[in-house]
């Protein structure tokens, strides 16, 4: 369950990275307070996940996922460029994700 806590917190915080945009600097009072709800939903969600999954493993998969969501989302949604470099370093930091969940004691 744990593990899906973690998956969980790290999709709302891919969520979350797109909400900050629409804020304009936090100057506008909605989509900043949707911002800083979506974020408080990821940081609950991670510190459940904590309770089972050691902090520095869980906090690396989780900022992990995010990274790679938040330049997908830009990518797709947004027509941000994805260089060669881009792609190389998505395809390190979701080897690493891989290789820590499968090398994590459950």
């Amino acid at each position: 369950m744990s593990w899906l806590l973690l998956l969980a917190a790290g999709l709302v915080e891919v969520v979350w990275s797109q909400s900050i945009k629409p804020t304009d600097g936090f100057t506008r009072p909605g989509p900043t307070a949707l911002c800083v709800l979506i974020g408080g939903l990821s940081v609950y969600l991670l510190s459940r996940a904590m309770r089972d999954l050691p902090a520095g493993l869980a906090y690396a998969m989780f900022t992990g996922i995010g990274t790679v969501g938040a330049i997908a989302l830009g990518t797709a949604l947004r027509h941000e460029a994805l260089g060669a470099g881009r792609v190389a370093a998505l395809v390190l930091i979701v080897a690493g994700l891989v290789l820590a969940r499968l090398t994590a004691a459950d």
